[in-house]
């Protein structure tokens, strides 16, 4: 599609704010006004619009996308989406660990630990870790104290946790992303420990290297719109 506007612009709608295009206010891909009460997400919105080219390429309207999913999805799935983020969390991946007698298990204790305790701590929850495969469920009173913390997320939060706990496959991790001054890199690195893992034992592949690159970068872009959302 070839750029159909000139200017772009932030303007405020009573206590919300939407990105004007030639003066013109902009819809949700829905077809309902886009209004958010981030007036730092109104303006990361507006440089989208702002640096696109003569050719308008959807694959640079990430932070937009993901604004109308909060506005034109969330509030009626609201339901199943935190009944999925909560199946994540009965197969964390920081919850299964390798044998003990394995120098991998040694790596998941040391980087992995830290994450599960730290969100033990603030959520007042116990995850239960165990080796190998086999299913150890949580506590109904921990599932039931995660779902009072995820039914608390408005719905940008929502929305970017859906997106991060489903890239790193961890609730926890997922949860900690949302954290003020979470460490995006850190935090990548250790829900792609066994991948690392295994790089080292036997090389990297390129094409692998690619898709782990432009997962991280999606990873990272849901970090900043939880951010911008705030």
């Amino acid at each position: 599609m070839k750029r159909f506007y000139k200017s772009v612009s932030v303007e405020q709608s009573g206590p919300a704010y939407h990105v004007a295009l030639d003066g013109r206010p902009i819809k949700t891909q829905g077809g309902d006004p886009q209004l958010v009460r981030s007036k730092a997400l109104a303006e990361a919105l507006a440089a989208e619009w702002a640096g696109q080219g003569d050719t308008i390429d959807p694959a640079r309207f990430a932070l937009r996308d993901m604004t109308d999913y909060a506005l034109d999805v969330v509030p009626a799935t609201r339901a199943e989406i935190v009944a999925k983020l909560l199946r994540y969390a009965e197969t964390d991946t920081l919850c299964y660990r390798a044998d003990p007698d394995e120098p991998l298990w040694h790596r998941q204790r040391k980087v992995w630990d830290p994450l599960v305790e730290t969100l033990e701590l603030r959520e007042g929850v116990k995850l239960e870790r165990v080796s190998g495969v086999v299913a150890r469920p949580h506590t109904p009173e921990t599932m039931d104290r995660l779902k009072m913390r995820l039914d608390s997320h408005d719905h940008f939060a929502l929305t970017a946790l859906e997106q991060l706990t489903s890239l790193a496959a961890s609730l926890c991790i997922g949860l900690a992303a949302l954290e003020e001054n979470a460490d995006g890199e850190q935090l990548w690195a250790a829900a792609n420990l066994e991948e690392d893992w295994q790089v080292e034992q036997w090389g990297e592949d390129e094409e692998a290297a690619d898709r782990r690159a432009r997962r991280l970068a999606s990873f990272l872009k849901a970090m900043e719109f939880a951010r911008l959302a705030r």
